[in-house]
């Protein structure tokens, strides 16, 4: 039996599984420049969002236990200028790879949070 088209609408957030709450924060406020939307107490730690610059994507950062497993994490941020993005990542600390150019696809690189999580940065 298949769900009507109606069930899923949209998304709403984005998960990045961490360790280390306060750490993440501080390198996706400080080092990434994201905007604290919310950061609440919950049982487990608390329910963090940030968006990344002037997107419609949440990004949360939960707080990962022992009894939660997660996968990869695979998300696609967006820059005007990937290399003017690259400089000023690397130069911040931020463990980036170099930057990616093939003809006909924009040009991207990876980078990753201090949790390990990697990421691509993609010029529009």
């Amino acid at each position: 039996m298949t769900a009507p088209a109606e069930v899923v609408t949209g998304i709403r957030a984005v998960s990045v599984p961490v360790a280390d709450q306060d750490r993440a924060l501080r390198f996706y406020v400080d080092r990434l420049g994201f905007t604290v939307l919310r950061d609440v107490p919950t049982p487990n730690g608390r329910w963090i969002e940030l968006a990344p610059g002037g997107g419609d994507v949440v990004v949360t950062l939960d707080h990962v236990t022992g009894e939660v497993t997660r996968g990869p994490v695979a998300i696609r941020f967006t820059t005007d200028d990937a290399a003017a993005a690259h400089a000023a990542l690397t130069d911040a600390g931020v463990d980036t790879d170099e930057i990616l150019t093939w003809p006909g696809v924009p040009p991207m690189f990876a980078f990753r949070d201090p949790d390990g999580n990697a990421f691509s940065l993609t010029e529009t």
